[in-house]
């Protein structure tokens, strides 16, 4: 599998539950292999497989869980 990082700003995060609520909803978008989310940042570095998954999915599986987020 080769993968490709991303990068996205993520707004609404105010608590490490916040943190645990995206990194959760990122790990059920398709492709995603790794997740780091900062709460400092406001920022998820994903890594993902492109020919599985897209950013546009990583940004809609933040956004259903209640987050706004676009690409950093």
């Amino acid at each position: 599998m080769s993968t490709t990082t991303a990068t996205f700003a993520v707004d609404g995060m105010t608590c490490n539950g916040c943190v645990r609520s995206v990194t959760n909803a990122i790990r059920q978008a398709p492709g995603v292999a790794n997740v780091d989310v900062s709460l400092a940042d406001k920022r998820a570095t994903v890594e993902y497989d492109p020919s599985a998954g897209s950013p546009a999915q990583i940004v809609d599986a933040i956004v259903g869980a209640g987050f706004e987020a676009k690409p950093a």
